[in-house]
């Protein structure tokens, strides 16, 4: 209470100040100058006097920023939950976007992921787990290739075996995900033939121009809720970015079961 009072104290000073300032930069208008106007002396008496203040009391302005970060934290929050809602149908019901775990499952995490980011391919183990001890989860995959043309390679390719065979998806998926080293085009398609795709196929469809939209969808999705990293994870209403551990998404998942 001491310090809003001090901040208040401060606000209003502040206000004075700037608006018989503002006042006082007006003396060269063919109006004559109102009496309220402040000399050079009264303005630098006026600066000093908040200077000293805030000297005295550094602590209002750590609480001023405090009160500030709360209210864009809660102003982004509160955009974060429109844009959900608004873009509802393509985050979680886009049929390019794989699916894992159980499709009719209670409670849906989405993932944006590259397969050439380093955490991506740490929490990957987090996931698969996840999806093994809770059977009532449903995954989405969002490829958003961020981090050069391989990365856009990988993504045409995965999002081409998932429309010519979903069954074996997961397989390729975690195969990409395991792979050391750089991904080049003849690397992934071995790895998809390794899960049971078929190279030629794949090769065909990874230049379907539905692909490339798919893509640019998940890039629009991402920049509206200011993703702008891999892995980013939505559960619920939430939007988190960077790899997170099992007990945290277990611990969401149990709120939005109980809420």
């Amino acid at each position: 209470m001491k310090i809003f009072t001090r901040i208040t104290t401060l606000l209003l000073v502040t206000v004075f100040y700037v608006s018989v300032t503002h006042a006082a930069d007006k003396q060269s208008s063919p109006t004559p100058a109102p009496s309220t106007q402040m000399t050079v002396q009264q303005k630098l008496a006026f600066e000093k006097i908040i200077r000293d203040y805030l000297l005295r009391n550094p602590e209002v302005i750590v609480e001023a920023m405090q009160i500030l970060r709360g209210r864009e934290k809660a102003t982004t929050r509160l955009q974060r939950e429109k844009t959900l809602a608004h873009m509802k149908k393509d985050i979680y019901e886009d049929p390019s976007s794989p699916i894992g775990g159980n499709s009719k499952g209670d409670v849906t995490i989405v993932e944006f992921f590259d397969y050439n980011c380093g955490y991506c391919k740490k929490v990957h183990p987090t996931v698969v787990h996840l999806l093994k001890s809770d059977g009532n989860i449903r995954y989405v995959f969002k490829e958003f290739p961020i981090l050069g043309n391989s990365s856009v390679i990988a993504a045409r390719i995965a999002l081409a075996a998932w429309d010519l065979d979903k069954s074996k998806y997961s397989d390729f998926h975690t195969a990409l995900m395991q792979s050391r080293g750089g991904l080049s085009e003849s690397k992934i398609l071995r790895l998809a033939k390794k899960t049971g795709y078929d190279e030629a196929k794949l090769k065909v469809a990874m230049t379907d121009p539905k692909i490339e939209a798919s893509i640019r969808k998940n890039h629009a999705i991402a920049q509206a809720l200011n993703i702008t990293g891999t892995p980013a994870f939505i559960i619920g209403n939430q939007v988190i970015p960077g790899a997170i551990s099992a007990e945290s998404m277990k611990k969401i998942i149990s709120e939005i079961r109980g809420g």
